[in-house]
């Protein structure tokens, strides 16, 4: 219908837009459910197309219901009109009053039957002289209920030009206030007596055709609301049948992979999905039989490998003691059996280290491992262990120098395991420098402390890097090995590194040389973060270099109470081991003074 258009006012406007606008946590909300749920996608995607498409089905229903409404209506009422009008200025045209009570009679009679109920919904009738300079017998006359506001002044311009019929749509006042409804008003010129020239309005309440299409569209509305729930609905059973089922096999696997290998779906029909359900099944119980029967194979691996250590502990220490009896007496030998006395001494230690590598792998893998940790300085640690390595550096022809970079590098660590680590890679690096300097770099931030082992020998490719850290792995198994070592130490310092939630990573290039870093937090039961205080390869100054017996250590308060036989101070071990390494035991003497 027309009408004005309500607007809404600035403050409306405001509250309308903050409500279309949900809040961040509601706007995330809706984000999370719709990556983490298919029963949410699909039911969301199934009322948006069922509102967009009911929408527009409304839309045009009422569009077409309202303009064939209009067009049935605005023809009565045309057609009415044009009657009246016709009807009023034939009487006015054919009357023989000449006085102004007769004529004011005439149109009073006239105007009368114009107004109140027509065939078709109630009119109101407003009578304006065109010319209010002229003899008048009639003036403006209006019935109950209309103005002359009501005209527009192009719809009075249009009636003062000829004595044609035009239409416009008003606003007529509604009841009690200033409310309004929809109406038309149909208007032409006509002539009283004493040939005055009228405009002459009859005037349409619409009221109750609008209340009609209101009606119809409040119908339209419920039909659109129910029709959104009874969707929501259909649309909440029809996928909960298909996705229950897929989160039950969701929660089964994370059972199956956090380690409950008994838990299975629940299969009551024999559809697909139930045909799905099955299948998990089935692949559930082959899973199940593989693991267990790795795990019976990883048990009796563990068993056996610690069963073989322990049992060749006792002949070892036997073979060893003889070995040792042998080696100390082998200048009473010819040179034949004193080489032979050499070779079976140094591989029965051989010997003794692996089966140590393989009793603390069996422990590893069977999770018996632990730390006994306890607050350290990884830069003393480190130069006890450069001390330890100085006799082999020097068979080696090796500088081994220590770079501090920074300053408080204490973390809360298994003493005895970073110590493995650490030897085991300078020894490396000693034994692959090819002569040249290995730098033990010790850096550290607010939360983590590391230790790269660069050395600039015959270095890594690619391929080797990534098998580093393997087995019983060896760059070259055909290279004659200085240290005699039993192929574990990497691993066994990986799992150590594990066992310290910290990390050791390789960086290698042929001809550039290896670096090793280690990297482990300073308390106990955090994670390293992404970003070790040093790089891969390491960036220092060469400058900083300094030899391992000129780090300060700290000295034990409390050392001169123990006595000889005592353990000394943890901080008192790399003056012993350098001391030890500048004076080595001499070989004994025969009674000539020649050594043995």
């Amino acid at each position: 219908m027309h009408g004005s258009t309500p607007v809404l006012a600035p403050q409306q406007r405001r509250g309308a837009r903050g409500w279309l606008y949900l809040p961040g946590h509601g706007v995330r909300w809706i984000r999370d459910r719709w990556v983490s749920s298919l029963q949410f996608r699909t039911v969301s995607t199934t009322v948006f197309f069922t509102f967009a498409s009911a929408l527009i089905l409304g839309l045009f229903l009422s569009h077409q219901v309202s303009t064939g409404l209009f067009q049935s209506r605005f023809a009565q009422v045309q057609a009415e009109a044009n009657h009246g009008l016709n009807q009023a200025r034939t009487i006015f045209e054919n009357a023989n009053t000449n006085d102004q009570e007769n004529t004011s009679n005439l149109v009073t009679d006239t105007l009368g039957s114009l107004a109140g109920g027509s065939g078709t919904m109630a009119r109101g009738f407003i009578l304006v002289p065109l010319d209010e300079g002229q003899n008048l017998y009639v003036g403006s006359i209006s019935s109950a209920g209309v103005s002359e506001d009501l005209i527009t002044q192009e719809m009075s311009d249009a009636v003062a030009e000829d004595q044609g019929i035009y239409w416009q749509s008003v606003s007529v006042p509604v009841g009690v206030g200033e409310q309004t409804g929809p109406g038309l008003v149909f208007g032409t010129q006509l002539v009283l007596p004493p040939g005055n020239f009228y405009a002459l309005y009859l005037v349409y309440d619409l009221t109750e055709v609008q209340s009609t299409l209101d009606y119809l569209t409040n119908v339209l509305v419920l039909a659109l609301v129910i029709l959104l729930v009874l969707n929501i609905m259909i649309a909440l059973f029809t996928t909960r049948q298909v996705v229950r089922p897929v989160q039950q096999a969701a929660a089964t696997a994370e059972s199956l992979s956090s380690g409950d290998l008994s838990v299975r779906m629940a299969v009551r029909r024999r559809d697909e999905v139930a045909r799905l359900g099955t299948s998990f099944n089935r692949m559930a119980d082959n899973i199940q039989d593989q693991i267990t029967q790795l795990a019976d194979l990883s048990m009796i691996q563990q068993r056996f490998v610690s069963d073989v250590s322990h049992e060749l502990r006792t002949p070892l220490t036997t073979v060893s003691m003889a070995a040792e009896v042998l080696h100390d007496s082998r200048y009473d030998f010819d040179p034949v059996n004193r080489r032979s006395a050499e070779l079976l001494y140094h591989q029965v230690e051989r010997f003794q280290a692996l089966l140590a590598d393989l009793l603390e792998i069996s422990r590893f893998d069977a999770g018996a491992a632990e730390v006994a940790a306890e607050s350290t300085d990884i830069l003393h640690l480190a130069a006890d262990v450069v001390l330890t390595a100085q006799p082999l550096a020097d068979n080696a022809d090796t500088e081994v120098w220590v770079v501090p970079v920074g300053e408080n590098f204490t973390a809360d660590v298994d003493h005895r395991r970073i110590e493995r680590i650490l030897r085991n890679l300078v020894n490396n690096a000693i034994e692959h420098g090819e002569s040249r300097p290995v730098d033990v770099i010790v850096a550290s931030d607010d939360v983590q402390v590391a230790v790269v082992v660069r050395d600039h020998g015959i270095g890594m490719n690619e391929e080797q890097v990534a098998h580093v850290f393997d087995r019983f792995w060896r760059a070259d198994p055909a290279r004659t090995r200085t240290t005699g070592g039993s192929g574990l130490g990497l691993s066994i310092a990986a799992e150590d590194t594990r066992l310290h939630h910290g990390q050791l990573d390789v960086w290698g290039e042929l001809g550039e040389g290896a670096a090793f870093r280690l990297v482990l937090p300073r308390n106990r039961g955090e994670a390293t973060t992404a970003t070790p205080p040093l790089c891969l390869p390491p960036d220092y100054d060469l400058a900083d270099r300094r030899p391992a017996h000129e780090i300060e250590f700290p000295q034990d308060d409390n050392a001169e109470a123990h006595d000889n036989t005592a353990s000394h101070s943890h901080a008192d071990l790399p003056k012993r081991a350098y001391e030890q390494s500048l004076h080595p035991p001499k070989p004994p003497r025969n009674e000539n003074g020649g050594e043995r």
